[in-house]
C-alpha cells in the first residue's frame, strides 16, 4: 500500500493541521482511494512561539496614520476579492454610493407612503434568509466549505441585511444587488469563520477554499436573491469599484496596524516565526519528517510518498539532501507552494550549496504550484530533468491562493496517476 506522508508548512498547529489532513484524506480518496494519508505534525513541537509572552513587543503610546502608496492593478480579475478580503462590505458601500448618485442626477427618493414597503427591505430579508443547504449536500470539497461557514452565515447575512437597510433604504430599486450582497455575505462568514471579528487581523485558523467552490457558493446565494451566478456586475462594474474602494482603504488600515500591533505580532508569529526558528533549529523537524516516513514504511509495506507544502517542502528538500542519511524509504517527494527552488538559487538551502546538484539518491520530484501564489516557486530550470514543475489554479487572490491547495480538487487529479503502486 502507498503511504502518502503529509507534512504541513509554516504557522500551522493542532487544528489547523487536523482539517488540512481531512481535506487531503478526502481529496486524495476521491482519486486514489487505495493509498493511505500518514500523519507529520511538527508545528507544536518544532514551531515558533513567543517564550516570554511578548516581552519584546513595543507599547505604542500614540497612533499615527500611515498611508499605503501601492495600488492595486485595474486589470487584476481577482481585484474584487482582494478588496473584500480587507474589507467585506466596501463593495456594498460603493454600490450605494452609486445608487444615490443616481438619485441625485434625476431619481426620486422613494419615501414612506401607507401601506407601502420598501423594496430595499425585501431583498434585506431575503439576504437574512440565505442557507447554504444545496451546496452542503454535494460533498467533496464544495461541502466542506459550506460546513465551515454554515455556523456563520446567519450573523454575516445580519450585517449585510443591515447594511442594505442602513445605505439604501429610501432609494429607488437599482438592479445588480444580488451578486454585490452575495459576495458580501461569503466574504463575512469567512471572515467570522477565521477570528477576523476579534480585530483587524484575526488569529482563527484559515478558511481552505478552492476559487471554483468560492464561486459555486457565492452563485448559489446569489440566485436564492434572485440575481445570476455569474458575470454581470463582477466582470465589470466591480473591478473598478474595487481599485478605488481598496486603494482609499490602504491607508487607515495602516494605523490600525500600529493599534492592534500586539496582538497582530501573536497572531503572525506561527507564520513567519516558523520560518526563522526552521533556519536557526531545522535539525528537529527533519527528524520529525524521518520518523514519520520509517513509520509509514515499517507500517504500510509499500511506496513511502513526501507531500509537503510551504515550509514543509524545505524541510524535506533538505533532509532527501542530506548526504549523510537520506531516508531511502521515499520513492517520490511533492512539494506544494514551496519555496525550496527559491531558497537553493539564494544559496539558502541548509543541505545543499547553490553550485551543487541533487544527490543521485534523490527520489523522484514534483513541485506544484499556482501563479497566484507568490509563495509557490517553479524549479525545473533551477533543477533540470530532476523536477517536474505542476501547475494549478485555485483562482484565489494571494495570500488565499497558498492555503487553498488542498481545497482544490484538480490538485489529487494530477498527483493520482503519479503515485507509485
Amino acid at each position: 500500500m502507498t503511504s502518502v506522508v503529509f507534512v504541513h508548512g509554516t504557522g500551522v498547529r493542532a487544528a489547523s493541521y487536523e482539517k488540512s489532513f481531512a481535506r487531503v484524506v478526502s481529496g486524495l480518496g476521491r482519486a486514489r482511494a487505495e493509498a493511505r494519508v500518514v500523519r507529520c505534525f511538527w508545528g507544536e513541537e518544532h514551531g515558533a512561539s513567543l517564550g516570554l509572552g511578548g516581552a519584546s513587543i513595543p507599547v505604542r503610546t500614540q497612533n499615527r496614520g500611515v498611508g499605503g502608496d501601492a495600488l492595486l492593478d485595474e486589470d487584476d480579475p481577482l481585484a474584487v476579492w482582494a478588496l473584500l478580503e480587507a474589507d467585506p462590505l466596501a463593495e456594498l458601500r460603493e454600490f450605494a454610493e452609486a445608487a444615490k448618485a443616481r438619485r441625485g442626477g434625476g431619481a426620486a427618493r422613494v419615501g414612506f407612503a401607507p401601506g407601502r414597503r420598501d423594496p430595499w427591505q425585501d431583498t434585506a430579508d431575503k439576504v437574512r434568509g440565505l442557507s447554504l443547504k444545496a451546496v452542503a449536500d454535494g460533498g467533496g470539497s464544495l461541502g466542506e466549505l459550506a460546513t465551515d461557514l454554515a455556523p456563520h452565515l446567519g450573523t454575516a447575512g445580519a450585517r449585510v441585511a443591515h447594511e442594505i437597510s442602513r445605505t439604501l433604504g429610501g432609494t429607488p430599486p437599482v438592479d445588480g444587488i444580488e451578486q454585490i450582497a452575495a459576495r458580501a455575505v461569503y466574504a463575512l462568514a469567512v471572515g467570522l469563520a477565521e477570528g477576523l471579528a476579534e480585530g483587524p487581523r484575526g488569529v482563527g485558523e484559515p478558511v481552505e477554499a478552492d476559487g471554483a467552490d468560492r464561486d459555486t457558493v457565492v452563485g448559489a446565494l446569489t440566485e436564492q436573491l434572485g440575481g445570476t451566478g455569474r458575470g454581470g456586475v463582477a466582470a465589470g462594474a466591480a473591478k473598478g469599484i474595487a481599485v478605488r474602494a481598496l486603494n482609499s482603504y490602504l491607508s487607515p488600515i495602516s494605523s490600525l496596524a500600529h493599534r492592534y500591533r500586539g496582538r497582530i505580532t501573536n497572531g503572525s508569529v506561527p507564520a513567519s516565526g516558523d520560518i526563522l526558528r526552521y533556519q536557526a533549529r531545522g535539525a528537529g523537524v527533519r527528524a520529525a519528517i524521518r520518523a514519520a516516513v520509517r513509520e509509514a514504511a515499517e507500517s504500510g509495506d509499500g511506496p513511502v510518498v513526501l507531500l509537503a507544502h510551504s515550509l514543509g517542502g524545505i524541510a524535506c528538500v533538505d533532509l532527501l539532501a542530506d548526504a549523510t542519511e537520506p531516508p531511502p524509504e521515499v520513492a517520490l517527494l511533492v512539494t506544494v507552494g514551496s519555496q525550496a527552488p527559491f531558497l537553493y538559487e539564494l544559496d539558502a538551502l541548509t543541505s545543499l550549496r547553490r553550485d551543487e546538484p541533487l544527490p543521485d539518491a534523490f527520489p523522484r520530484w514534483l513541485n506544484v504550484h499556482d501563479e497566484h501564489d507568490l509563495l509557490g516557486f517553479v524549479g525545473e530550470k533551477v533543477f533540470p530533468d530532476r523536477v517536474t514543475d505542476l501547475r494549478v489554479n485555485t483562482r484565489q487572490p494571494f495570500p488565499r491562493a497558498h492555503t487553498s491547495y488542498f481545497a482544490h480538487q484538480r490538485l489529487y487529479e494530477l498527483l493520482a496517476p503519479e503515485l507509485p503502486r
